[in-house]
């Protein structure tokens, strides 16, 4: 990385950022189109942080991957031994992913030289609230103050001391993208998104996958029918789900691994990944030394309104601060704290986002789930769409997969859109424009979607509802005194 900056001395910056994953770069790009000086320290070999390396884009590029090679899509019409590619490899998956990266660093890299962000390796500590000491690989150390500060490490694996993990029988999240060839049976240990995405993306590469998990449920924040459907799926795949009994212990039994329940059952597996949750990347920040402080969890709390921590020119943002962890809002959260940085005007996000899940098959969701509207006392009315109804489903030989709106009944208004199957991730950016535009159920009913689409499930879904809300009218008027 060049550390290089045109006019600007290199040991005082207006705004210094730590970490180059998406709520970084969107920091550091913003403040620099606003005229400021910036520099962006990473610690990992090329800019991109956890995201490009081996979070966001390396999984939703080795999911494409499995369901092109393995031809997921097809087995609909072609049946469940269709493949494309015989024999896949655990180098098949790494090709197409090394190429992502290369092109997604390029672009980033591209795009911090045209805004003149000034980028340096190394790793970077707090010696005061204004000044961070950076250690290059190779010791050496340089000085920098700056008047703001943005927070932007991410996170790493929550590795505990009873795994013995050693990157080829059992491995963590990050780990896993490395891993030296498919198994036969794997197991994963951590029912959270990243544990279910990567579950269900094995299981499509015909990997015998048993997903164990502590609690009694997974992925809670998603709506209970939408939740539904996605479980029967993933059964009816020959994922095995071992769901109320803790891990006591896990152990390398010969070739295979070997996982320990509570109660004395056990999972055999001739491969292991622990995905069961991230540590904020701030051991070795020196917070001390800024007057900070993270919880056990490595976590910085800020000022949600505009990101400033405790010490107020010191901001974070991303995956440092906890949930919602996304990249999509952690560009946002960068953003708006390089605004409020430099004193100027921003306008907060929507309050609806989607979220999306790059499970097989795909989840998202944004708004309110039927949960949250039956615990704020809202009358409603849902409305279900099977993505199979829809010509372009028949077409595409999809068998599972559904879209679900909820409607308020007082005032028609799109209250939350709930997908599970094929495109959902995509699908939903639909329903989050109405949700956040105060549309109503008419906007579906009476607009026309392109056909054959998988959109027009949303058509389908509204007309469900509304042939509820109308005879729930016809009732209402029917059941009036006669004047």
């Amino acid at each position: 990385m060049d550390a290089s900056y045109e006019g600007k001395a290199l040991d005082h910056f207006d705004l210094l950022v730590i970490g180059s994953g998406p709520s970084g770069r969107r920091a550091a790009i913003q403040a620099a189109k606003l005229d400021s000086s910036v520099l962006v320290v990473e610690r990992g070999r090329r800019v991109g942080g956890v995201s490009v390396h081996t979070g966001t884009i390396p999984s939703k590029t080795i999911r494409e991957t499995a369901l092109n090679l393995s031809g997921w899509r097809e087995r609909g019409f072609y049946g469940r031994s269709y493949r494309v590619k015989k024999d896949i490899t655990a180098g098949d998956l790494r090709e197409r992913l090394h190429k992502t990266l290369n092109h997604e660093i390029e672009v980033l890299e591209h795009q911090f030289a045209r805004n003149k962000v000034a980028t340096l390796r190394g790793e970077a500590r707090f010696v005061d609230p204004h000044t961070v000491e950076v250690e290059s690989e190779g010791g050496e150390t340089q000085r920098f103050t700056a008047d703001t500060f943005m927070i932007a490490v991410g996170t790493q694996p929550f590795r505990p001391d009873y795994v013995p993990f050693d990157g080829k029988r059992i491995f963590d999240s990050d780990e896993i993208l490395e891993l030296p060839e498919l198994p036969r049976t794997m197991a994963v240990i951590g029912a959270g998104v990243i544990g279910v995405e990567y579950a269900s993306i094995f299981n499509s590469l015909d990997v015998k996958v048993t997903l164990v998990e502590p609690r009694q449920t997974m992925l809670d924040f998603i709506d209970d029918d939408i939740l539904d459907d996605f479980t029967y799926d993933l059964r009816d795949r020959g994922v095995a789900m071992r769901f109320g009994q803790k891990v006591e212990a896990v152990k390398r039994v010969g070739d295979g691994c070997e996982i320990v329940l509570e109660g004395g059952r056990k999972v055999q597996a001739q491969m292991v990944l622990f995905a069961a949750g991230r540590m904020g990347s701030t051991d070795r920040l020196g917070l001390d030394a800024a007057g900070l402080s993270a919880d056990h969890r490595g976590r910085l709390s800020v000022n949600p309104k505009t990101l400033q921590t405790a010490v107020p020119h010191i901001y974070a943002a991303g995956d440092v601060i906890g949930f919602p962890s996304l990249a999509s809002t952690s560009m946002e959260q960068g953003r708006i704290a390089a605004c409020h940085a430099l004193s100027k005007p921003t306008h907060q996000p929507p309050e609806f986002f989607p979220y999306g899940i790059y499970s097989v098959p795909e989840i998202s969701t944004v708004g309110m789930s039927e949960k949250e509207v039956l615990e704020r006392d809202i009358p409603y009315e849902v409305g279900v769409a099977r993505l199979r109804e829809t010509s372009r489903g028949h077409i595409m030989g999809l068998n599972s997969g559904m879209l679900k709106l909820l409607f308020s009944i007082k005032t028609r208004r799109l209250l939350g859109c709930h997908i599970v199957g094929e495109g959902a991730t995509e699908l939903i950016h639909i329903g989050q424009a109405v949700l956040n535009l105060k549309g109503t159920l008419e906007y579906f009913v009476e607009n026309t979607f392109n056909y054959p689409t998988l959109a027009e499930a949303y058509k389908i879904a509204a007309l469900d509802a509304y042939n509820r809300m109308s005879a729930t009218k016809v009732a209402e008027v029917s059941d009036m005194p006669a004047q």
